[in-house]
This record gives C-alpha cells, structure tokens and sequence, in this order.
C-alpha cells in the first residue's frame, strides 16, 4: 500500500499538464500607430505657430518706440515626443500640488479601501495556495464510557474510561491540475487588484492636478475680474467728474455705472466656486474642508509635456486598467480548468495517528499506539449534471472577461486620441485667444486716448472695456484648458507615481 501511495504522489507531482485551456492574450488588431491628424488642421499649423511667435506686433505708434503693455503672454505647454520616462514627477512642478499629491496618497479614503482590497486578496491567494499541501489536524478527546454488555440470562453493564490522541492527515493529490488552476485563478486576481490599486492612484492624482488647475484658472478670473472692477471704477468716477464739469451727458454716466456691476457680479460667483474647488480638493487629500494653499500661476504649474514616442500597443503595458482587465481574463481562462477538473477522479490520501488508553500514565506507550493510512479515489458518476454547467459557467465567465478586455483597450485607444487632440486644439485655442487679448488691450488704450481727445464717443470705450474682459475671461480658461488636457492624456497614457518596490513585485 505504501508502495502505491508514493507511486501516485510521483504521479501526481510529475503530472506537468492541466486541465483546461492555458492563457494566451487574444489578437486585438491594434494600430501600428496613432490616427493622423486631418490635412485640414495641418494646413493651419503654421498660421497658430506664428501666432505663438509673433504675438503683440502692432505698436500704438507705427512711428514711435512700441509702448510696453502688462500683457499676460506666457509659455504654454508644448506637446513634444521623447522618450522621457512618463511620470507625474515630470509634469507637475507646482511644489504647492505635489505635496496635495503625497498628502492624498497618504490620505485619500479611496486609496485605502484599494489597499484592504489588494490585503483581502493576497489572503485569498495563500487560502488557494494552502490546498497544495497536506491537510493535518490534531485531535483529543477524552472521558468515561458505559456500555451495555450480554451475559447468559442477564444483561449486564461496564464502565471504563477513555483517552485518545490522533493526529488526521488529508491529501489531495493534483493529478490533473485542478488545484494549480484554482490557484493560478487566484494569484491573477490579485494581481488584477494590484492594477485597480494603480488605477485608482492614477485617477486620484489626476483628478488632484485637475482640480488644483481649476483652482488657479479661477484665481486667475477672479484676478482678471477684481483689475476690471477697479478700473470700470476709477472710469466711472472720471465720467462722474467730467459729468459735474458739464463735459458730458448723465447719460453717459449712467452706461459707465453699469459696466461696473459686470466685473462685480463675476467677483461674487468666482468667490463662490473658489470655496467648492477648495473643499473639493480636502476631500480628495483626506482632511475636513479648509484653504488651500497656493504655488505657482496657471500656466507655470506644468512643465513641458512629453509623450514617449511608442506604438499603441505599447500603451497595453502601461495602462493599469487594461492590466487589470487581462488580468481578470487570465483568471477566468484558469477557472475553466479548475471546474473541468471536478469531472475527473480525485485521488486522496488520508491517515490518523495516535495513542488510545484508559489511563493517562498508558497513553503515550507503544502498545497503546494506533495508526491507519489509505489511499482513494473518487469519481462523479452522476450529478445532475452540475458538475458540467460548472464548466459552462466558467466558460461564459471567461468570455465575458475576453468582451471586457477586448472593450477596455478600445477605451483607451480612443481616450489616448481624445487627449492628444484635446492637447493639439488647446494649444491652438491658447494661441488664437492670446492674439486676440493682446489686440483687445491696445485697442482699449486708443480708446481711451480718442475718448479723453474727444475724437470718439463713450460707447467706443465702453465696448473696448466689455470686449477686453470677456476676451480675458475666455483666454484663462482656455489656459486652464490647455494644463487640463495636459493631465487628462498623462492619464490616458498610463503616467505613474513612483512606487516603492515592494509594491511592484509580483505575487509567488
């Protein structure tokens, strides 16, 4: 019997094949390379690339030095391609954000929960694992006995006490790979679980560089507005002497005050959503709702963008969300052979091992020894049929996964083309928008100077005012804009924050 026990543990043990289907990753058909830009935004390349370089070119004086003007032409970010590591390290340069950044990291409720998630899973791991190995339980048990016993006429009793000692071995022997499957299923769910903590990481220091952004586009309007409220101000009060001094009409008065309340009731609404960006950043670090303290302008925030120069395939091993969604795939395909195996014998090993005595001095002794070991086997002969809808079950499970993985990495193909033509339209929208802020403001200049000349009528000014400020408004957004879809394609393109090894390795 000892013989044919250690004969089918070398079976078992030598058995290098496994029930089921083993992965591969399907043939997804992904692009060489990333969609072409439309020949119709190419033949305008060159006209907002000189918008960018010759910004602020008609002085107020054809024949005199230009006058210097408070304009707000600043660098915005270009995309370029390099194969710099892609990092948040490289892009974010506010020292104000990265330390929101860390701080969530740390804080966030959301990272948290990934964590206990990856916890729950990794047990789950050594749980599956655990089934590689025998089973061994000790057992005790002890007391007195009384037992009828049949003598000739009459029926007698005895008593005598008990004490037993054993320990229970249980071993299923993986013959054909059910337990390997099972727990390559779950080491590929936990990997999976690692990548969803990736995931959620990536979309928190992401949606913290987006709402800090928000945070300095609206510092900005509200700069912006606080500079036209003081000076439709300081307009109105000139107005209001030139009025006292017979020079003009209460009717222009009246359209200088009303300009003033345009900036104010912008002042007001900025204030407001100030507060909820503000609040909504505490939530994303952790911390109750307070002030958030400010780094460096809109447009310094952001360093130079660069994207590495890779194939779309490529983007498949970086994307956390497309590694989980293999990664699940690879587990369900595992769960197909882990359910096939209950269709074939099981082979067992099992045995006991211990003392039984009476007395406790006798209960050790050699005499008092007892043992069993057997080896089994076990098959399903008829189960209604369960057993095979198992199989079924785990099939259909698997090719959802395949449908899921297969959506997943058409998701980011297209978000990673969203976002680098939402990088290529706002660095043009920057350009155009800047051109025209910069005219606005020379054209406010001569406006002012015909209207104190008396050359032009006050509708002139007041026009120059209202375009100069909706034209300022619009060009802070579309900054904010532009840093935004800087973020939004770093995410798309699977940017990571430094993590500590131990985090990366693989599960054994």
């Amino acid at each position: 019997m000892g013989r044919l026990i250690l004969g089918a543990v070398l079976v078992g043990a030598a058995a290098g094949c496994a029930v089921g289907p083993g992965y591969r990753r399907p043939e997804l058909g992904v692009p060489a390379q990333w969609r072409r830009t439309d020949p119709a935004a190419d033949s305008l390349r060159p006209f907002y690339d000189s918008l960018m370089a010759n910004r602020d070119t008609l002085p107020l004086n054809p024949n005199g030095p230009e006058a210097s003007a408070d304009s707000s032409a600043r660098d915005g970010v270009f995309l370029t391609d390099t194969t710099a590591n892609l990092v948040w390290f490289d892009l974010l340069r506010d020292p104000e954000l990265r330390k929101l950044v860390e701080t969530a990291l740390r804080e966030n409720r959301d990272v948290r929960v990934a964590s206990a998630t990856i916890d729950e899973f990794r047990a789950q791991y050594g749980v599956a694992k655990g089934d590689f190995f025998p089973q061994v339980t000790l057992n005790a048990q002890g007391g007195r006995i009384k037992s009828p016993i049949a003598n000739p006429g009459a029926l007698g009793t005895f008593s005598y006490n008990q004490l037993q000692a054993t320990a229970n071995l249980s071993w299923e022997l993986d013959f054909w790979g059910r337990i390997r499957r099972s727990t390559e299923a779950a080491r590929n769910d936990l990997l999976a679980q690692r990548e969803n903590q990736r995931a959620v990481l990536l979309t928190l220091v992401g949606d913290v560089a987006n709402s800090y952004l928000l945070l300095r586009q609206l510092d900005l309007a509200l700069e912006i507005s606080q500079r036209t409220l003081a000076a439709n101000r300081e307009t109105f009060r000139l107005a209001r002497r030139r009025f006292d001094q017979g020079l003009i009409s209460e009717l222009d008065v009246r359209q200088f005050e009303s300009e003033v309340a345009s900036p104010a009731v912008s002042v007001a609404l900025l204030e407001g959503q100030i507060t909820q960006t503000e609040n909504q950043l505490s939530l994303l670090v952790g911390s109750n709702p307070r002030s958030i303290p400010r780094g460096r302008p809109l447009t310094e925030v952001l360093g130079d963008l660069t994207v590495p120069s890779v194939i779309p395939s490529a983007l498949l091993e970086r994307r956390p969300d497309v590694r989980q969604a293999e990664a699940s795939l690879h587990a369900a395909t595992a769960r197909i052979g882990a359910a096939k195996g209950d269709l074939f014998p099981k082979f067992m090993v099992t045995g006991d091992y211990g003392t039984f005595s009476s007395n406790a001095d006798d209960l050790f002794k050699q005499k008092n020894e007892i043992y069993q070991i057997l080896g089994g086997v076990s098959m399903p002969i008829f189960t209604g049929g369960k057993v095979g809808k198992r199989v079924a079950v785990a099939r259909a499970r698997a090719e959802q996964s395949r449908y899921s993985y297969e959506q997943t990495v058409l998701t980011a193909l297209r978000e990673v083309e969203d976002a680098l033509a939402g990088v290529r339209a706002s660095r043009n929208q920057v350009a155009a928008q800047q051109t025209q802020v910069d005219a606005l403001r020379r054209a406010l200049r001569l406006a002012e100077l015909r209207y104190q000349s008396g050359a032009s009528s006050y509708l002139d000014l007041l026009d120059a005012q209202r375009s100069l400020f909706g034209a300022e408004l619009s060009l802070a957004q579309v900054e904010g804009q532009q840093a935004t879809a800087a973020v939004t394609l770093y995410r798309a393109l699977g940017g990571g924050w430094p993590v500590a090894p131990a985090d990366s390795a693989a599960p054994r």
